[in-house]
């Protein structure tokens, strides 16, 4: 008797603890308002709340093209001595650098001695070297690339206070992210945001000269660039046409150099944009200046001239971008570098809008659809199993009191999916208990006593090894849709995976208890309404 009052006593506190979880979840009503299922402890997905579901694609090439031209600048920097100089011929193949000049001894020293790991070096029989990035290098840099970029959305994301998005790679396509944010107001916004690359970075001005077209900038460098320069638009004053400018093509400093960014006036009451420099980069951006004194550079914003400056002296880690900037368009820029400047250009593959009408029409249908189907299960196992019929819904109750109760502390996003892994569970519930009650009914009817009866029904050689199995395996199942699903599956597999576990516990040890406990109420001998 005193076991039953433990387990008694271990159900009630289960009870009492999942009810806490659903009402406050985490959030203690002492320290922070009570937060319950009506106001939002238990989040509601883009499929419920509306919103918009973007799948984006990452230019990874862009991204490969800057790594090596960055190791193209630093090679030469070594090659100097040499004679040799280190170029990208073909525009197709950015992961290959290709070294001419010098004598083949001291150009392999340099190769050798210095670290490119990365690369595979070779020498054509046409002289020279060749250094082509090695294949697992590539893909790491892509695989970094895409984590980089989902990171930053992310971060601009939160700046915005977006509540429970979603964002992650997308199923096995190459180089796509998921993005799903919930009961977004102003989507063309965050839309322009997303895509902004908002890659800031400085730049060598080639000559210090402003030219008025692109061809006006050839013809006065014989008509050809060398391939470490390249030629960009932009206004300097942020009002005006377009004037062109021949830049080194490697950056000075570029976006992850940027340690913060904040929206700031000039002079004049104008918006522009403070930045700060990270140790490493402003160290690297003074020994510039201390040596480029009297030249130009030029700051360039997504691809376009922002402002152009002549070195008056040495500039370490601070410094101010004018252009003609609205309040809002500092505000948004400052974020999205404070945020992490995307490592390239994204591109839109789809776009879904769900508006909140239809989302509260699927929580009222969903809804509608968990209570009736619960309200007929409870209704059939009452008339079938007569006494043993409340045991089950006793369980059934229960096991949605644990189900509601995890996701309120663990803050689970329910989505339309996730209320049909609510119903799949309400059935895996039922089943369990069919299968009990019925070997019961068995046992019983081969002559044995009421307690011999529920004792073999619950064996592990009976009903309960049957269950065990399948829930098992099930569960195993929605571990496989989380792990590769997106976010309404994983919402199916998340209510799923909670709804069996929770049902484990109802359906094989409470509703054993409530048995022994009548059992013991009734004496020896006793029969049961089943």
């Amino acid at each position: 008797m005193g076991n039953l009052k433990g387990k008694t006593g271990f159900i009630f506190a289960i009870l009492v603890i999942f009810i806490y979880g659903i009402f406050y979840g985490t959030n203690l009503p002492k320290t922070s308002p009570a937060k319950s299922l009506a106001n939002g402890n238990i989040h509601l997905g883009l499929d419920l709340k509306g919103g918009t579901h973007l799948v984006l694609k990452v230019m990874t090439d862009e991204a490969l093209g800057s790594t090596t031209d960055r190791d193209t600048a630093s090679l030469n920097t070594a090659l100097a001595p040499t004679g040799a100089h280190a170029t990208k011929l073909d525009p197709a193949h950015p992961e290959v650098i290709t070294v001419t000049g010098g004598s083949a001894a001291t150009v392999r020293s340099v190769v050798e001695g210095n670290d490119y790991a990365n690369y595979d070096v070779a020498s054509p029989a046409g002289g020279g070297y060749t250094l082509t990035m090695k294949p697992t290098a590539i893909r790491d840099n892509k695989t970094h690339t895409v984590d980089v970029t989902i990171e930053a959305i992310r971060q601009r994301i939160d700046a915005l206070g977006t509540l429970d998005p979603t964002i992650e790679k997308y199923g096995l396509g190459d180089d796509q992210i998921l993005v799903e944010l919930p009961g977004v107001d102003d989507p063309a916004r965050v839309d322009a945001i997303i895509h902004s690359t908002a890659k800031l970075e400085i730049h060598e001005v080639v000559g210090g000269t402003a030219y008025d077209s692109e061809q006006a900038a050839l013809t006065a460098n014989n008509g050809v660039l060398p391939p470490d320069e390249e030629v960009v638009p932009g206004s300097a004053t942020g009002t005006g046409p377009d004037q062109y400018w021949v830049l080194k093509r490697a950056s000075i400093v570029e976006g992850p150099d940027f340690r913060d960014a904040q929206p700031s006036r000039d002079e004049n009451g104008r918006p522009d944009m403070s930045f700060t420099l990270t140790t490493e980069a402003g160290n690297r951006f003074y020994a510039y200046t201390s040596a480029a004194k009297g030249s130009s550079m030029a700051i360039v914003l997504e691809n376009k001239v922002r402002e152009v400056a002549t070195i008056q002296s040495e500039i370490r880690d601070q410094g101010r971008i004018t252009g003609g900037f609205t309040q809002q368009q500092a505000k948004d820029l400052s974020t999205m570098l404070r945020t992490g400047s995307l490592p390239a250009s994204i591109q839109t593959m789809e776009t879904r809008s769900i508006g909140p009408s239809l989302g509260a029409a699927s929580i009222h249908q969903g809804v509608v659809a968990a209570v009736a189907g619960m309200l007929a299960v409870m209704i059939f196992m009452l008339v079938y199993y007569r006494g043993a019929g409340i045991n089950a819904d006793l369980a059934l109750i229960l096991n949605l009191v644990v189900l509601l109760g995890f996701m309120g502390f663990t803050g689970s996003t329910l989505t339309l999916p996730g209320i049909a892994g609510v119903i799949l569970t309400i059935g895996m519930g039922v089943d369990s208990n069919v299968l009990i009650f019925e070997r019961i009914r068995e046992e019983l009817r081969l002559g044995k006593t009421a307690a011999a009866a529920v004792q073999d029904g619950f064996s592990m050689q009976r009903a309960l090894g049957t269950i065990i199995d399948t829930h098992v395996t099930t569960i195993v199942s929605a571990a496989i849709l989380f792990l590769f699903g997106t976010g309404p599956v994983k919402g199916f597999a998340v209510t799923l995976t909670f709804g069996l576990l929770a049902n484990l516990f109802t359906a094989v040890f409470v509703s054993r208890t409530i048995f022994d406990y009548l059992l013991a109420k009734k004496g020896r001998g006793a029969e049961l309404s089943i």
